[in-house]
């Protein structure tokens, strides 16, 4: 949107509000800072964040240009499990989030490997991606690779389009699972009210995947085995809320109030990643082993 004219319904309404409708992608915060620094104008006047619309008001609004921020290459520690010219695999611990965005532009995964691999990272995914195909959540520990050239990653990002990258997770859901094995084929797009979380309930959800096994069952929980047919943002997370079963930890699509007060975040674990290198052709497959917090939640509820 960049000029919209107030209709009668409108009328009436703030104009945070209303930009915040028309901009649902826009957080409701970056709104109303663009209403402060003036860039948003109802008749060609700039207005406050209470201003009150009238039926015919025109409003523009003009976006600024985003600031590109220096990331820095930090020497932070990284558990390599594997490394050669083309790429790394990274086993990702809890709590480091994968690349730089607003809020995140130190301690991350990217921050790590601009000091560790210096200039040999592929630059297809711009300055704040340097490298990185796919991603996992800041809270979902275990296996990930990151190309070195252009060359591995235009290789390794086919292979991820085609769906015939291996990608074996393991997780620990509530409730207890009646079948040993299943698979959920349900489309995932963004939540139709909350822009921060993925549903399957949107009306133009992109194709998502997911098979899983269980391997134990608990009192109240199920550990399982998820093999993801394709890779869409949370989608293991979401699958499993939306038959029931969301992840032990998960307070975004699951229970707020956690039985464990000291885990941080969903339990769901990377384990396996197999692929064709880019460079020999052959096929590769990698393995994270469980975390410790993930060994001793498993070993209480054993007990």
């Amino acid at each position: 949107m960049d000029e919209r004219i107030a209709v009668e319904d409108e009328a009436g309404e703030r104009i945070d509000k209303f930009l915040s409708d028309e901009l649902s992608d826009r957080s409701r915060s970056f709104l109303q800072k663009l209403i402060k620094e003036q860039y948003v104008k109802v008749n060609d006047k700039p207005v406050k964040a209470s201003y009150r619309l009238n039926f015919g008001d025109l409003v523009s609004i003009t976006f600024p240009e985003p600031e590109k921020p220096n990331i820095a290459a930090e020497n932070i520690p990284l558990d390599i499990l594997y490394e050669d010219q083309d790429l790394i695999i990274i086993n990702k611990p809890k709590q480091m989030v994968v690349h730089p965005a607003p809020g995140h532009y130190t301690g991350t995964l990217v921050n790590a490997l601009l000091y560790h691999c210096q200039d040999n990272l592929s630059g297809i995914n711009g300055s704040l991606r340097p490298g990185i195909v796919h991603r996992i959540d800041m809270d979902t520990t275990g296996s990930l690779v990151v190309c070195k050239n252009d060359a591995a990653h235009q290789s390794l990002s086919a292979q991820l389009k085609e769906h015939s990258i291996q990608r074996v997770y393991k997780a620990i859901v509530h409730g207890v699972l009646k079948e040993d094995s299943g698979c959920i084929d349900a489309p995932i797009g963004r939540h139709p009210t909350e822009r921060k979380k993925m549903s399957t309930l949107c009306k133009n959800g992109r194709e998502a995947v997911t098979h899983y096994q269980v391997l134990e069952r608990f009192g109240a929980f199920t550990y399982i085995q998820c093999r993801l047919e394709t890779g869409r943002t949370h989608q293991i997370r979401v699958h499993m809320a939306s038959v029931g079963h969301p992840l032990l930890g998960d307070s975004v699509y699951g229970p707020k109030k956690c039985p464990f007060p000291k885990l941080v975040g969903q339990t769901l674990h990377a384990e396996t990643l197999g692929f064709i290198h880019p460079r020999t052709d052959e096929y590769m497959e990698f393995h994270a082993p469980l975390p410790e917090y993930f060994t001793g939640l498993l070993n209480r509820l054993r007990k």
